[in-house]
């Protein structure tokens, strides 16, 4: 007799091949009669021109349906998304068939019959392949569905698949050909799914340590993370059938308070030169989809922003594929923002501005009774309703959905614990350390250690937020990752021991040559995440203060959101900032602490001294000013592009020159130590003179090189012209980026290396 798994796997099998006979002859199922032969099925036809063919069949209802996304629990159980059960033939006809929904979503910790079905890549696939058969048979055209998720650091709502370490920490990697990778196996795993809308990656510059998804951006550079994203646009549509998509258009970690979904208030040229950019460059990379800010710029709602989604995304980007918006973000221009009132309004509103697809969870029906009522007031042009179902039609012709939409189930689970590998590899790069006083690290294989500290051992804490939950595992959920616990005690076998309490630690201490505590806040997401006060709660900080006492060394391993403002954590002898490093996070930092890997991260973002260094007075990249006061405005603990190793090594630019469009950027990069190393070798641009303000310096491009001991190599980074443009003009400037002429120093190091102008490194442009 099959124990509960697999009652419920031979349950779900047999739900789903009842909801697939339903689907074939259910009511208002389309024969092939239904429709003449047009250009929309010819396979060989470019995807624009098959969608142009087919939209202009389309009903006004037909149209309007592509153009709303709802939450999968609505077609489930009692369709309400609380009440478990299977596909419900009543509602998955309402959304299917007289509604002609275009597109499914999990939000956060969603999956297809949650409670119901077991949470594997079989049940994903299999009931995924379910909705599409019976959307299918219930159209005219057989259109099909497009499935959304957010596909952050793996396919994350799926239990077993393996999980990165977070953007953040992969940002600390300065290894865009990691991203690349990293994502690749999201997207397999996402395909294997049927998953075919990737909501990733986050393009937001992150300004403020408050914030609650400040984990989610690559870091506080345009430069670092314009690059980064675009690699991970490259990995996610390195499959043919997934869509990557830029989020959320702009400025969403730019916000005043430091707080989620909050206002921004920005000047036009700031927002220009300092925001724009990174969303730029994952739009240049060929992301099908962006989604929109769900916050205000400048007093006006992202979504409702025609100058944001138009002007700037349309006209000066040259994008040109689905726009859509945030969770509930179109009702909330009548609802939390009230600049329209009323729903029909918002929609026009939203529309109007750009927005193709409206993200409505819960009510879709309401969606399409108002967009309707705002076409028939003349509030919105039919044109406008045929454009943005176009443009999804077009992209699911892209993804193959028409001649490919179902996934074989029965491979699915194959994906499960793929490339564990590459997942230690991104969590070695992905760490930093920042403090190793006396050389405390590596570890010696032989020392007994005291391993501790309430993240220790935690799967939660180690994968972070939207991870099987929105706000991070479950309790109770069957997740796995290897801890930092796990794996020092894989390592150090009987050298290590766990201890559970700070007594114990301290105990067991007595007897041990070194603590590792590891330390941080719980995972979250969004606004439940924020922190107003950024700083190590103070009972970790006293753990560190108690095994300090002892005399023995303490390692600090941070595992969290955010550098968190250490306080007496920062005594510790050493300490190494972890992120959320995934599923393969505890033998990554393994490796670390004993030296089987060398640490090569360097910090995304500015580690705040203090807690009220915020928002803009602890970036690197801040303006120069008059200020007279104590010290240098950037006084960080550790500054932006920090990072110690186990080796040393030396850089210096050894030549610029202007070729074209490009400015080429000669270093040579030396390691002077006795160990083997990855070396992050970042390019920063001075001006000396500049009709208006820049920084000091500012990343403009960056590579990696691994080197032997007493190896030397000169590597070249291409600094396009374009990555240096500024807006010019007096206070009121709010034109496009362009190159001011005058010279330009190029400089390598950290960013609060002093720059020293020669003839090597100057270039005029």
């Amino acid at each position: 007799m099959p124990g509960l798994f697999g009652r419920l796997r031979t349950k779900s099998a047999l739900v789903g091949a009842a909801v697939v006979a339903l689907g074939v002859v259910g009511v208002g199922a389309a024969s092939s009669s239904d429709a003449a032969p047009g250009v929309y099925q010819d396979p060989h036809a470019s995807p624009n021109a098959r969608a142009a063919d087919l939209v202009k069949r389309l009903s006004l209802d037909e149209q309007l349906g592509q153009m709303v996304q709802i939450q999968v629990g609505h077609l489930y159980g009692d369709c309400t998304g609380y009440n478990p059960g299977p596909l419900n033939a009543g509602c998955a006809q309402q959304v299917l068939g007289t509604d002609h929904v275009g597109s499914i979503l999990s939000g956060g910790g969603d999956v297809p019959g949650e409670g119901y079905y077991p949470n594997t890549p079989q049940t994903w696939a299999s009931q995924i392949n379910t909705m599409e058969r019976y959307a299918i048979n219930h159209s005219r055209y057989h259109i099909p569905i497009v499935y959304g998720a957010d596909v952050v650091h793996g396919h994350n709502d799926v239990v077993g698949t393996t999980l990165f370490p977070q953007q953040i920490g992969l940002g600390s990697s300065f290894d865009p050909s990691l991203v690349t990778k990293v994502q690749s196996s999201a997207s397999r795993a996402a395909a294997a799914t049927n998953v075919r809308w990737a909501f990733a990656p986050v393009a937001d510059v992150d300004t403020n340590s408050r914030w609650g998804r400040y984990y989610e951006s690559f870091g506080e550079d345009p430069t670092l993370d314009g690059t980064m994203s675009a690699a991970a646009v490259d990995g996610l549509q390195s499959q043919p059938d997934v869509a990557a998509t830029v989020k959320h258009f702009a400025g969403y970690g730019a916000s005043d308070s430091g707080l989620d979904r909050t206002a921004a208030d920005t000047s036009l040229r700031n927002f220009q030169t300092y925001q724009l950019p990174s969303y730029a460059k994952a739009v240049h990379a060929g992301a099908l989809s962006v989604m929109v800010n769900s916050a205000s710029i400048n007093g006006v709602p992202a979504t409702g922003s025609k100058y944001l989604l138009n002007n700037l995304l349309r006209k000066q980007l040259g994008f040109n594929g689905v726009v859509i918006s945030d969770w509930q973000d179109v009702m909330a221009l009548q609802t939390k923002y009230h600049v329209v009132d009323s729903y029909e309004a918002a929609i026009a509103r939203a529309v109007n501005a750009g927005i193709d697809v409206t993200m409505e969870p819960y009510d879709a029906d309401g969606f399409l009774k108002a967009a309707h009522a705002a076409v028939n007031d003349h509030l919105i042009s039919r044109a406008r309703i045929k454009q943005a179902a176009q443009r999804v039609l077009a992209m699911k012709f892209k993804l193959g959905l028409f001649d490919h939409p179902y996934v074989n189930a029965n491979q699915a689970d194959k994906v499960l614990g793929a490339n564990t590998e590459l997942a230690r590899t991104a969590a070695q790069e992905s760490s930093v350390l920042v403090r190793n006083e006396n050389s405390t690290l590596p570890l010696a294989p032989s020392s007994k250690i005291v391993v501790t500290g309430p993240a220790a051992d935690s799967v939660a804490d180690t994968l972070g937020g939207w991870s099987v939950g929105w706000q991070g595992v479950p309790a109770g959920s069957a997740e796995t990752a290897v801890t930092v616990a796990k794996g020092l005690q894989t390592a150090g076998g009987s050298n290590v021991t766990y201890a559970a309490s700070q007594s114990d630690a301290v105990k067991d201490l007595s007897s041990a040559n070194a603590a590792v505590v590891v330390l941080g806040r719980d995972p979250g997401a969004e606004g439940p995440n924020d922190q107003r006060d950024p700083t190590l709660p103070s009972d970790q900080q006293a753990m560190v203060t108690a095994l300090k006492a002892t005399g023995k060394p303490v390692v600090v391993v941070l595992i969290d959101d955010r550098p968190d403002v250490l306080g007496s954590a920062a005594s510790a002898d050493a300490v190494l900032m972890a992120w959320r490093p995934g599923s393969q996070g505890g033998n990554g930092v393994a490796d670390l602490l004993y030296g089987a890997a060398n640490p090569s991260g360097k910090l995304p973002v500015s580690w705040p001294a203090q807690a009220t260094d915020q928002p803009s007075d602890y970036l690197y990249n801040t303006m120069p000013t008059t200020y007279n006061g104590n010290g240098a405005v950037y006084q960080p603990a550790y500054p932006f592009g920090y990072g110690l190793s186990y080796s040393s090594t030396t850089a210096s630019v050894s030549k610029a020159t202007r070729s074209g469009n490009t400015v080429q950027v000669r270093v040579k990069v030396s390691n002077t130590g006795s160990r083997a190393g990855g070396v992050v070798v970042p390019v920063y641009a001075s001006q000396p003179v500049s009709a208006v303000l820049v920084p000091a310096k500012r990343l403009a491009g960056f590579t990696r090189v691994t080197l032997k001991p007493g190896a030397s190599r000169t590597v070249t980074v291409s600094v396009p012209t374009s990555a240096l443009r500024i807006v010019q003009g007096d206070i009121d400037a709010s034109g496009a980026p362009t190159l001011e002429h005058g010279q330009y120093v190029f400089s390598t190091g950290t960013a609060s290396d002093t720059v020293t102008p020669s003839a090597t490194n100057t270039v005029s442009l």
